[in-house]
């Protein structure tokens, strides 16, 4: 049987969120079988759960932000990326501010964390999403036209195509393609980082965002080159970022999806439009266990089980 996966012991950290400016407590905690991903506002009386849920988005303004009665935990997309990424299952998250903390810009922190705390196996089937036929969402027409789309494939895999009109980023490649049954989530996405321009920050800010926004923190450009001394860790590494939120935005689903994703200038709205237009449509998808051994799981997920946690 394949089984769900939680974490061994609590592991925590501090950091800054991307969005709000404020210093900000992580804690990750283990959690029972078909918990999922929860979110826990530990800095509220009573404290406030928000469980991952496509349906429990609400702002998608730079980032994918759960909302519940008024409150908000924000910029999920990364630490769920990882959660994707290493096979996590159920995990309860405890923030003690609105906003997941940006670490570097990228999943590798999370990732480093959860290794740390170890991988759980537990008594009960891991559930996937194996999507049926294709579910497609558009918006705009011609030069403004994106769209994102899910398709039947055993195993997950990614492709995405963006279009910056940037010196930086048409040397670098705007388009990537991962396919988790043949290439490692840690070696070829966790890395990337999110990025912005210089001309948009003080717009962002006005809007109450990018306020803890950094060098440290995003590859950062002005109109003719990146800032950042360090330079980019991958060739692609601008769309290779696009794949990341991805994965994040689409683990919001609740469960891993076997699935074939392209996309094309996509973001978290069309993201999450794309999500709620798989479950408006009950025989566009399927919930799916495993009975047997790691082999008998589809690829993506069976390398996951061998590789992911070589470094634990």
């Amino acid at each position: 049987m394949i089984k769900q996966r939680t974490l061994k012991q609590t592991i925590q950290t501090t950091g800054v969120g991307l969005h709000c400016g404020t210093r900000v407590e992580l804690r990750l905690r283990p959690a029972a079988v078909d918990t999922g991903i929860m979110f826990r506002r530990v800095d509220l009386d009573p404290v406030v759960e928000l469980p991952a849920s496509a349906m429990g988005v609400g702002d998608t303004r730079m980032a994918s932000v759960l909302e519940k009665d008024g409150v908000r935990v924000s910029t999920v997309e990364h630490l769920l990326s990882a959660c994707a990424g290493l096979g996590i299952d159920n995990l309860i998250v405890e923030l003690n501010a609105e906003e997941i903390p940006i670490m570097d810009g990228s999943a590798a922190s999370f990732v480093f964390l959860l290794q740390q705390a170890g991988y759980a196996e537990q008594d009960a089937a891991k559930k996937f999403i194996r999507v049926l036929k294709p579910v497609e969402v558009r918006e705009g027409t011609g030069a403004q036209e994106k769209w994102a789309r899910l398709d039947p494939w055993d195993g997950f895999r990614l492709k995405f195509f963006i279009e910056f009109n940037h010196p930086a980023i048409d040397g670098s490649g705007q388009t990537a393609e991962v396919d988790l049954g043949l290439e490692s989530y840690i070696q070829e996405i966790a890395r990337a980082r999110t990025f912005g321009f210089m001309q948009d920050v003080e717009t962002l800010r006005g809007m109450g965002l990018a306020r803890g926004g950094s060098l440290e923190n995003a590859i950062v450009m002005d109109e003719f080159r990146i800032l950042n001394a360090g330079g980019l860790r991958y060739r692609n590494e601008f769309v290779r970022h696009k794949i990341l939120d991805a994965m994040g935005d689409l683990y919001l689903i609740g469960h891993p999806l076997l699935t074939s994703y392209t996309a094309h200038k996509s973001g978290h709205a069309m993201n999450n439009k794309l999500l709620r237009a798989l479950l408006a449509e009950p025989d566009a998808y399927e919930i799916v266990s495993f009975d047997g051994t790691a082999a008998s799981a589809p690829t993506a997920y069976a390398n996951q089980l061998r590789e992911e946690w070589a470094a634990v």
